[in-house]
């Protein structure tokens, strides 16, 4: 018997609406704890059909992913044993959460919704990744506007399983968070654009893909490295900051890392000017 859809049930309690609230008041007083952001994931809750999408999506990408991801992001994947056979689950034994607390300390983390930045900053800076529970419909299977697991999880996830990277996470959270010149805020979310959802790196005298907004993206991770109406620069951190980005379509400038150390240290001199500034 098929199991009916139960994806809205998920985030649509008690539990997920006081959790929602906490993470939209963030920062008022009684409201700054970031562990009253998170919901149970309600594994229960996907039908036949969401563990089919996500086979479909992971056997598509994959397959594509094999010999273009970075390979700290492959290895990544193997480490968190995130398979095919169905979508991860968040806690408990043998989860994706129990490999990444051995590796680096983090844990992806069961959310109901978009989190206001503020908020979203304080999760990272304690090593927790806000993660969408739903997944997409077999119809918006090839494009969905707003985050679902399968681009939390298998698109950002792995890299987190890699120390330097979960550093430079780490520290983007705390300098996100601390941050209190609105020209520092713009700054920080083009970095985390032109990185974290859609870097490119060059391994094995290769440009290859480790941006989640690439990874988990048919379609545009063939583009960033396919199409010639793409511009990819060298990372430059200043260039990178005073970069301009559009959500709507696919990106015409990309930038490309030549490792993960490069990133990493950058944002440490970056975190160190802000939090230096605010006297933290």
């Amino acid at each position: 018997m098929t199991k009916p859809n139960l994806n809205h049930a998920m985030i649509d309690g008690p539990e997920a609406r006081a959790a929602q609230e906490n993470a939209d008041r963030f920062g008022q007083m009684g409201f700054n704890d970031p562990a009253k952001f998170f919901i149970a994931q309600q594994y229960d809750g996907y039908s036949d059909e969401n563990q089919e999408v996500w086979q479909n999506l992971y056997d598509r990408q994959m397959e594509f992913l094999a010999e273009r991801a970075s390979n700290v992001y492959l290895d990544g994947a193997r480490s968190i044993r995130l398979v095919r056979d169905h979508i991860p689950h968040l806690d408990g034994e043998k989860s994706i959460n129990q490999f990444l607390m051995e590796l680096t300390g983090w844990q992806s983390c069961a959310v109901p919704g978009y989190l206001p930045a503020k908020a979203f900053f304080a999760c990272l800076a304690e090593r927790k990744f806000p993660t969408t529970i739903v997944i997409r419909s077999r119809e918006t299977i090839d494009y969905l506007p707003e985050p679902d697991i399968f681009h939390d999880v298998f698109g950002h996830v792995p890299l987190h399983a890699d120390p330097v990277f979960a550093d430079f996470l780490q520290t983007f959270g705390r300098a996100a968070l601390s941050a209190s010149d609105e020209r520092d805020t713009v700054r920080l979310a083009r970095l985390f654009w032109f990185t974290v959802e859609f870097g490119l790196i060059r391994e094995d005298d290769r440009l290859k893909l480790y941006g989640s907004g690439l990874i988990s993206s048919p379609g545009e991770s063939r583009h960033a490295l396919e199409s010639p109406d793409v511009e990819r620069r060298p990372f430059d951190l200043d260039r990178v900051c005073d970069t301009d980005f559009e959500i709507d379509h696919y990106q015409p400038i990309l930038y490309v890392l030549d490792s993960f150390e490069q990133l990493r240290d950058a944002m440490n001199q970056y975190a160190h000017r802000i939090l230096e500034t605010t006297g933290i």
